[in-house]
């Protein structure tokens, strides 16, 4: 296991060093890229200079490589440029270094039926990548979350406790998803990057108890908790400031336009996971935070995804600092320690 860096970056030509060191990884070790490949790097303003990493180190592997960049005004959600839509679908490999995630659109999903591997990296910068979770040995994270199967199979009654105040059980509702750990091989894959991840989908109606979110909130880092009183998968109540109004307020507006039944699975406890990236820090970017080594969240709103009936539009998480989590007679996390040892 790598251990986690207390590495800072001295002078430009050092940062620039580090940024092209990582580049190869994602490159050569996550996605693999090949001599004959057609690589595609998506970039915008506010992400171009790790873009032009990626590019320099793509292209010491194939001389098939483009880098675009998105217009300023670009915005979540929002599809590329149809030029550029039009470029994901024709590579074997996109790397989206954009500040705002392309992974939930037309563009990406037609470039994943026509093959192409892609990797998403929204908001990353400089600093993540020169020193953060995109630092990673990927091969070793992948070897050593893939271990972890056989504690995990057959095991499904789950309790999660924190110090900031955390008490919940629940069972598992399907099986643990062991992928998310930045290797992306395989014709039409996709990969968020950076990547060390462990989740799995609460059975629904099943969990039950106090979530403290003490981390992070939707790439928030917060100076007060966030409380959520949860019945039966269900979170009845929110408490913690100005920002449980607003995330109350969010989750209310989601419901508008759904039919009533749906509309009360808004509030689903949707997905629970924790972190195994030791290089990864609580910087307040939503991928970077989830996959911190140790720490732990909750998912709430749409479950389908994973495989539950909560199809509700909506998908908010929030990071846990310091967990301990029980799996049957599996000590998988102490105190923010992975030990993946039973009693």
């Amino acid at each position: 296991m790598v251990e986690e860096s207390d590495v800072s970056i001295g002078d430009d030509a050092e940062r620039e060093e580090a940024m092209l060191t990582a580049a190869r990884s994602v490159v050569r070790t996550c996605m693999q890229v090949r001599p004959h490949e057609h690589v595609l790097v998506v970039t915008d303003p506010s992400t171009s200079e790790v873009g032009r990493s990626l590019y320099e180190a793509a292209s010491e592997v194939t001389d098939r490589i483009l880098m675009m960049m998105m217009p300023r005004r670009h915005r979540q959600g929002n599809e590329p440029p149809a030029s550029v839509g039009d470029l994901m679908r024709r590579q074997n490999v996109v790397l989206l270094a954009t500040r705002h995630s392309l992974t939930h659109t037309r563009a990406r999903l037609t470039a994943s039926r026509e093959g192409a591997r892609i990797a998403s990296m929204p908001g990353i910068d400089e600093e993540m990548m020169a020193m953060g979770g995109m630092t990673a040995d990927y091969n070793a994270l992948q070897k050593e979350i893939s271990g972890l199967n056989p504690m995990l199979r057959r095991r499904r009654d789950v309790r999660v406790a924190t110090p900031a105040g955390t008490d919940v059980t629940f069972r598992t509702g399907a099986r643990w998803v062991l992928e998310d750990n930045g290797i992306c091989n395989r014709p039409g894959q996709v990969t968020n990057l950076p990547a060390g991840k462990v989740f799995v989908l609460p059975k629904e109606q099943t969990l039950s108890g106090k979530i403290v979110i003490d981390g992070s909130w939707e790439g928030i880092l917060l100076d007060e908790p966030l409380t959520f009183l949860v019945e039966e998968g269900i979170v009845v109540s929110i408490s913690g400031g100005e920002l449980a109004e607003t995330v109350e307020s969010v989750l209310d507006e989601a419901k508008v336009g759904l039919r009533p039944s749906r509309a009360g699975l808004v509030k689903t406890v949707a997905e629970f996971g924790f972190g195994m990236n030791s290089r990864a820090r609580m910087t307040g970017n939503r991928l970077e935070d989830q996959v911190v080594r140790g720490s732990a969240y909750f998912g709430i709103g749409d479950n389908s995804a994973l495989g539950g009936s909560a199809s509700v539009g909506i998908h908010m998480r929030g990071v846990m600092l310091k967990p301990t989590i029980e799996l049957n007679d599996v000590d998988l996390v102490v105190d923010g320690k992975i030990t993946a040892r039973k009693r």
